[in-house]
């Protein structure tokens, strides 16, 4: 049976999320793909992975992720207030989730978190920021990492990986600089 290794184990789960303290679930892929990684890679949130470490092929629980090995702490300083005309054709609404290039071009998702007739307040906060969770998983498949997949961090047919970034699956709950990216998992 194979165990759930620190480093180049090609891991299949099936997940479900919530706050920890409330029911509502914010992600989950029960019922759909499952979602793969590679351990030791940064494709899921460190806290999670950390959880799977020894765990087995069957096996299934319950997780719970504090907020510094999930999405980090909430950052009063990632909040900017912008002139609204750099919004222009844009149908603003509170709590929208908008997606644009950072400095360096890579990927910025931020959180509209209000609105005037000439500013908007935006948030580059992960919207899962200072939150901790809880995971309920079910581990569906787990075995050694291939010479290839071990190098290039990216699991063999996947079509270049399948746990991108850090987000949470949800269109509402996407990365930020954490490391998954098509489910709950990443960063």
């Amino acid at each position: 049976m194979s165990i759930v290794e620190d480093k180049n184990s090609v891991v299949s789960i099936s997940y479900q999320v919530t706050q920890v303290g409330q029911s509502e679930v914010i992600d989950s892929n029960r019922d759909q793909a499952p979602l793969e990684f590679i351990t030791g890679h940064n494709h899921i949130i460190i806290g999670l992975e950390k959880a799977l470490i020894g765990m087995k092929k069957g096996q299934s629980g319950d997780m719970l992720i504090k907020a510094d090995e999930a999405y980090g702490q909430y950052n009063p300083q990632e909040v900017q207030t912008l002139p609204i005309d750099q919004f222009n054709g844009i149908e603003l609404k509170e709590g929208m989730v908008l997606y644009g290039q950072g400095e360096e071009g890579q990927p910025v998702q931020v959180t509209v978190a209000g609105f005037t007739d000439s500013e908007v307040t935006i948030d580059y906060n992960h919207p899962l920021a200072g939150k901790d969770l809880m995971f309920s998983v079910s581990i569906l498949d787990c075995r050694e990492a291939t010479v290839d997949e071990a190098l290039s961090g990216e699991i063999e047919g996947s079509g270049g990986g399948c746990c991108g970034g850090g987000s949470c699956g949800t269109n509402d709950h996407h990365n930020h600089d954490h490391g998954h990216g098509g489910g709950c998992c990443s960063h």
